[in-house]
């Protein structure tokens, strides 16, 4: 990597120089061949590249993180086959500052349509989908040998999707077999896994609360079904990125963290969750 990709650049035309340095690494060829080794046959390293600069043209901040934390998240974006940002919201591309190393760090963020399309390509999974319940809503739900689960949304109110509306998260997910396993959170616990996390006043959980809500059932729903060694390793990140831990970088040859820390964090936040109830 250039000298100039690695140094900060200064002027009044900052975020365009920095956009054409990192155009120009992302159409580097040895970047080019190290995505196309790692993406599926369905991305093309060519269409990745295209999709991470319209990010960072999106937002300009990426274009000021530390340069080989950006290509970290980009690798790891074509390692599970996901395109960052864009409508499909598979996963997004996010800034954030490391005070250990003192700079700021891109971070690869899974969305929960990104959560639900590698579970379907696990193979053991005939369908999932997860659903917010409103004021309004009837919502029925029955535990036991007969689980069972019923969700009626009131449509004709017109301020049903407003986020202080929301009552619970439902995910539920068929299985091959023939089997259904689905997974509810009510909002207290919803709350009290956003309170776990670093963006839980900003960020996400401020723009995007119903989908940050969805991915929180669907992420406690995966703990019950057999899910591929991607999208295990895709959580683990995603949970590094929801708790303010570095996440490991593809293009490093030293892990970040150990994986004891990480589920350390979540015996934490999962003591909140229990204590809030």
């Amino acid at each position: 990597m250039s000298t100039a990709l690695k140094s900060a650049v200064t002027g009044s035309n900052l975020p365009q120089r920095l956009t054409n340095d990192i155009a120009a690494l992302l159409n580097d060829p040895k970047i080019k061949q190290q995505m196309a080794l790692a993406l599926p046959r369905h991305v093309t390293a060519d269409r990745l590249a295209r999709v991470a600069l319209t990010e960072v043209r999106r937002n300009p901040a990426l274009a000021r993180c530390d340069q080989m934390s950006f290509l970290g998240a980009i690798m790891i974006c074509a390692q599970l086959g996901l395109e960052p940002g864009g409508t499909l919201g598979h996963a997004y591309l996010v800034p954030f500052e490391n005070r250990k190393a003192g700079r700021t760090e891109v971070q690869f963020i899974l969305g929960y349509r990104g959560m639900i399309d590698l579970a379907r390509r696990s193979g053991q999974i005939q369908s999932i989908e997860a659903r917010a319940v409103y004021e309004g809503d009837r919502f029925d739900v029955k535990f036991g040998l007969d689980s069972d689960l019923t969700h009626v949304p009131d449509f004709d109110n017109p301020n049903r999707t407003q986020p202080e509306k929301l009552r619970f998260v439902y995910a539920v997910a068929k299985l091959k077999d023939g089997g259904v396993q689905f997974e509810v959170m009510s909002r207290r616990e919803i709350e009290a896994a956003r309170a776990q996390s670093k963006s839980a006043t900003s960020g996400p959980w401020q723009t995007h609360y119903e989908a940050m809500s969805l991915k929180t059932v669907i992420r406690r729903l995966f703990k019950y079904l057999p899910i591929s060694i991607e999208l295990a390793q895709a959580i683990e990140q995603d949970e590094r990125a929801e708790l303010g831990i570095p996440q490991d970088n593809p293009l490093s040859e030293e892990p970040v963290l150990e994986l004891e820390a990480v589920a350390e964090h979540q015996n934490e936040a999962v003591s909140g969750e229990e204590a809030s109830r």
